[in-house]
């Protein structure tokens, strides 16, 4: 039994806590698995025997399904040379071979750790960073929502001073969720961020979320921005921030991984959040940023619901594209 009828066995069946478990990349990754699946089954239709056609068939799908270029031929290279080895030559076959070695090079071998590790002493601090419109402030309102329900002290930080409305905004995710949110009048975002970490460590707050601007057409001053950023708050905490989040909006594909390759450049990363992936047909993405930026997706967004933000778990993830499969 390959890997993928394993992962097909954990999640399917009538078990209802496991269902609930796997519902949001169920339906969040409905549009991705009605296109990019149809295609792979009509492939194994159209050729059921293994020819270069198929191939190159093939590459088309997955160049579609966002999983970008330099990755899909470097797999189709190894599907090749494994077909060529075990002398496979129906097509109806290769199908869960090549969901199994999506996960494989996924996974490599790296242990995938998608979690936020909590701070023993003090609060937890996680910075987001990523361009205008990705969706950063509801994606912080979301994890905040998650974490007070599982009992953590949360505070939001309003360190977009910039854009028109940002402060509003994370505003009202405070008052929905029920959290505090940190504002000043000052354009600074270092001083707003300065005062916040002030009142967390006095006050016992577990997480601290900070929100920032979000340009990237000057890398120069984005890259100085952040880097005070980072010095008043290593300031106040000095092991700190315990995470850098890169948000991007999946459904703009490519652009989104130039995007990660451009924040990678001028700071660090330690996660990704990939949101409005239920929005997109081209679901292949998740695969494309960890190959080719090599930072690990530490959650996704699948949907508009406050509990439609998962902590990403690969598993989950190929069992909603590849389930019909």
């Amino acid at each position: 039994m390959g890997l993928f009828s394993k992962i097909k066995n954990l999640f399917s069946g009538n078990n209802k806590e496991v269902v609930e478990e796997v519902k949001n990349y169920d339906t969040g990754l409905k549009k991705s698995r009605e296109e990019f699946v149809s295609q792979l089954a009509n492939l194994s239709k159209k050729y059921k025997n293994i020819s270069e056609d198929y191939f190159e068939e093939l590459e088309n799908i997955l160049i579609m399904a966002d999983i970008g270029v330099n990755t899909v031929m470097s797999f189709v290279d190894r599907l090749r040379d494994r077909v060529k080895s075990e002398k496979i030559t129906d097509s109806n076959m290769l199908k869960e071979i090549i969901v199994d070695e999506l996960f494989v090079m996924y996974v490599g071998n790296s242990i995938i750790d998608s979690k936020i590790h909590f701070t023993e002493n003090g609060p937890t601090v996680i910075l987001y960073v990523g361009v205008n419109g990705v969706g950063k402030t509801t994606t912080i309102g979301k994890m905040a929502a998650q974490y007070k329900n599982k009992g953590k002290k949360v505070m939001m930080v309003a360190g977009d001073t910039f854009r028109a409305g940002a402060i509003e905004q994370i505003n009202e995710w405070g008052s929905r969720v029920g959290c505090t949110v940190v504002s000043g009048e000052s354009k600074d975002p270092s001083s707003v961020i300065y005062d916040a970490l002030i009142k967390a460590k006095d006050e016992d707050y577990d997480l601290v979320m900070i929100d920032t601007a979000g340009r990237l057409q000057n890398k120069t001053n984005l890259m100085e921005e952040l880097a005070k950023i980072n010095r008043v708050i290593k300031k106040v905490i000095p092991e700190a921030p315990h995470e850098v989040l890169l948000v991007i909006d999946a459904t703009t594909g490519q652009n989104g991984i130039s995007q990660a390759k451009s924040f990678k450049e001028i700071t660090d990363i330690s996660g990704i959040v990939l949101t409005k992936l239920d929005g997109t047909a081209k679901g292949g993405i998740v695969l494309a940023i960890k190959e080719e930026v090599n930072i690990p997706v530490k959650f996704v967004g699948l949907g508009e619901g406050i509990d439609q933000i998962e902590a990403f778990d690969v598993e989950k993830y190929i069992y909603g594209l590849f389930k019909d499969l």
